[in-house]
């Protein structure tokens, strides 16, 4: 169910937002907003080597630039490659 909600929200938001993907968390909420998005779905980096820390910072960082926006965490999906976590999509929606 949670993966259907989720491909749900990317097929609703990626065509309007696809241009998100190549932001900063903060500039992709900024224009979330400024296009009056009620979801929008956007790419974390794991960066290698900061897997655990750095993931957790931007997730972090990403999360506050929406809520400052009235945005909520709708799902966290990681990304695998070939047994390494790549990323994670993040999809925030407006209540």
């Amino acid at each position: 169910m949670r993966h259907l909600l989720l491909a749900v929200l990317l097929a609703v938001s990626l065509p309007a937002s696809a241009g998100l993907f190549d932001k900063s968390p903060d500039k992709a909420a900024e224009e979330a907003t400024r296009s009056g998005l009620l979801a929008a779905t956007i790419w974390v980096d794991a960066s290698w080597g900061f897997r655990n820390q750095g993931a957790a910072n931007s997730l972090s960082k990403a999360h506050q630039a929406f809520a400052t926006r009235g945005y909520k965490v709708v799902s966290v999906e990681p990304y695998i490659e070939n047994g390494d976590l790549q990323g994670f999509f993040v999809t925030y929606q407006k209540p």
